[in-house]
């Protein structure tokens, strides 16, 4: 137990000067939205240095590893697309420095940069002491339903992002409510996707029996992404900015995909 400690420190502070690299940069450009380009990797960065800690716990250790990183480096990749497409600075962050004024600057530091660190470390865990269990003498069934979990929410996440992004860039689609696709089965397929993949993580880990406590990783990531950051932040914006956005909820399931419901 004293060296999966010592990897949770080493990844604790790993993660703190990555995210500490990362506001410097944020100064630079004046745009605090770049903290999102780099949660997914980071996650990725976790799981390699869990790996690199101790390299000798076999398959199950390459498969969360494995998983994470592909997980973790993909959805860098789409936030760097789509941060590059944006003019301005995130809406929820511009709004954070137009209410904190000449302070944001060093307040962003704990506010968006530290936290994202902290809650980084606590979603991760079913992956650090996944990887850092005991190596099996072989894969169980557990290993495969949640390494299919994973590969279900990324495919999820990846087409409804392809999907919305395709939509936004048609001109003719400006204003209007994206509802078709995955996204006539639920309003967040890309959140949805998430959940699942982290859900995965944790069931692939929850084959060590012991570490059934590591459920505290995809909970808190499931929590911010209906109440926190995600669902819930969203669709307020939306329902004041997309007409017909109301009648879109009606019908379409909030989180969980399902057939949407009949116009009356």
């Amino acid at each position: 137990m004293s060296d999966e400690i010592a990897t949770f420190v080493l990844n604790a502070g790993v993660i703190l000067a990555l995210m500490l690299a990362v506001w410097a940069l944020s100064l630079a450009l004046r745009d605090a939205g770049i903290v999102d380009i780099f949660w997914g990797p980071g996650f990725a960065v976790i799981a390699l240095v869990t790996w690199a800690a101790d390299p000798g716990h076999g398959a199950r250790a390459a498969l969360i590893a494995g998983l994470t990183m592909l997980w973790g480096l993909r959805l860098g990749l789409y936030l760097f697309i789509r941060w590059r497409g944006e003019p301005h600075e995130d809406r929820r962050y511009a709004a954070m420095r137009a209410k904190r004024g000449p302070a944001f600057w060093w307040q962003s530091l704990y506010i968006v940069f530290g936290l994202q660190a902290v809650i980084m470390l606590l979603v991760s865990l079913p992956v650090q002491f996944g990887i850092m269990a005991p190596a099996p003498a072989h894969l169980t069934a557990l290993d495969l339903v949640g390494a299919l979990m994973v590969l279900a929410g990324l495919a999820f996440e990846s087409i409804g992002d392809a999907q919305l992004m395709a939509f936004k860039a048609d001109p003719a689609n400006k204003g209007k409510v994206m509802d078709r696709g995955l996204w006539a089965w639920t309003r967040h397929p890309n959140y949805f996707g998430d959940a699942l993949v982290w859900w995965g993580l944790f069931v692939i880990a929850f084959s060590v029996p012991t570490l059934w406590w590591t459920a505290i990783g995809p909970a808190v990531m499931t929590w911010f992404l209906i109440n926190i950051s995600g669902k819930a932040l969203l669709e307020r914006g939306l329902r004041k900015s997309r007409p017909g956005y109301d009648e879109y909820v009606a019908r379409t399931s909030g989180f969980i995909p399902l057939p949407p419901k009949r116009k009356r």
